[in-house]
């Protein structure tokens, strides 16, 4: 059996929010067309007054939704829990969200794993006769992080944009899997850094037709990390995910949830 090992270090960003909702169809009609149109407006008003997010950064934005129990998704991108939860309040107090029934809620914080650095330090570590987390440790890691943070790649995945020309959206949620022979936290860091970096090679064959953007949620959310993509094609989407399945890493040890694709809109054409 293999070594229980420590976890990667990791950097955050922004917080994200993804509320999938559905109208009651019934309820709006009975509305009458004019109130219709003003409980619509009035929604994509207050998005409008949300969408460029807090002082320190962030966004909100809507995508109506094929395929799945809702019709809208919402997501909130900002720099902290309390701006996420002020953005929520913010739009639910728009009356049309009284006659919305929320389907699905998924909270996390953007991610990037330091797998290869982790497993490197923790190298020199016991090189040295040191360990994991002591001084040694600790500056040498404060020196890496910060050379990572500061890359212009490491910040679009920890703040991500909402590229024009990619409107098409993909959200799903994952786990990695515990069973019997088949345990992500029982490899070695080391083996999880290289199953980390084949797997990634098969995301930057699709640089420049996909941004993706993944979100840990270990303590905020049932599943462990979302997964947020925009692409200019929705088929890219389905191109990815394929051949994602076949890297070992999501072959043997992921675990999918649903998935919630769309297009980005105003919450009245996702609605009407």
């Amino acid at each position: 059996m293999t070594t229980i090992a420590h976890p990667p270090e990791t950097l955050e960003g922004w917080y994200l929010s993804h509320h999938v909702l559905s109208a009651d169809r019934a309820a709006l009609r009975a509305l009458g067309p004019d109130r219709k149109v003003k409980l619509l407006a009035d929604a994509d008003a207050t998005l409008e007054s949300i969408a460029p997010g807090s002082p320190d950064g962030g966004w909100s934005a809507a995508f109506t939704l094929a395929g799945s129990a809702g019709q809208l998704m919402v997501i909130h991108a900002r720099p902290t829990i309390d701006a996420i939860a002020e953005a929520e309040r913010a739009l639910a107090a728009a009356p049309l969200f009284d006659l919305l029934r929320r389907e699905y809620g998924f909270l996390s914080v953007t991610e990037a794993g330091l797998y290869h650095i982790t497993a490197q330090l923790a190298k020199e570590a016991a090189g040295r006769g040191g360990s994991v987390g002591d001084d040694p440790y600790r500056a040498a890691l404060a020196e890496r992080a910060a050379a990572e943070r500061s890359s212009a790649h490491v910040q679009r995945r920890l703040y991500p944009p909402l590229p024009p020309d990619m409107p098409y959206v993909c959200f799903y949620p994952m786990s990695k899997r515990r069973d019997p022979g088949a345990n992500w936290y029982q490899l070695t860091l080391e083996e999880r850094s290289r199953l980390m970096y084949a797997h990634g090679l098969t995301g930057r064959r699709y640089a420049g037709r996909i941004q993706q953007t993944i979100s840990g949620a270990i303590g905020l959310d049932d599943w462990e990390w979302g997964v947020t993509l925009v692409a200019k094609d929705p088929l890219d989407f389905k191109r990815i995910v394929t051949e994602m399945r076949f890297d070992e890493v999501s072959a043997v040890y992921a675990t999918f949830g649903r998935f919630f694709v769309g297009k980005r809109s105003s919450i009245a054409a996702a609605i009407g």
